[in-house]
């Protein structure tokens, strides 16, 4: 079976589906309907929050598993989110970036962590 894509391969505008059918009794629908966000984000950035999400956020993993570095899952997230049309405070960003780097290693606990994050 075959994704449904989100931009037109022409001149890469969003695409809308017009009909839907039901495999089971062949019911069909016709309209405009909407596709979600995800429907609009490019493989790499579905499998990167695949991968996310099966490792629960956790950080460590991500980097683990997709073999990139700590920064570049943050860049990839922050793509993601910006990807989902929602804004990245970039100083906000950096201060955490800070506290999670100072926590990698270990020079500061996760109590002060959590508080530094508040």
């Amino acid at each position: 079976m075959n994704h449904v894509i989100g931009e037109c391969p022409i001149c890469n505008s969003d695409l809308k589906v017009t009909k839907l059918t039901c495999s089971h009794c062949g019911t069909e629908l016709s309209g405009s309907f909407q596709l979600s966000k995800f429907n609009y984000l490019s493989k790499e950035d579905l499998y990167f929050i695949e991968v996310f999400i099966k490792n629960r956020g956790n950080i460590k993993q991500v980097e683990k598993e997709l073999g990139i570095s700590y920064p570049t899952v943050k860049k990839n997230l922050d793509d993601v989110i910006r990807s989902l049309g929602y804004a990245v405070d970039e100083e906000e960003k950096e201060a955490k970036d800070e506290v999670f780097k100072k926590l990698e290693k270990g020079e500061i606990t996760a109590a002060e962590a959590a508080k530094l994050l508040k």
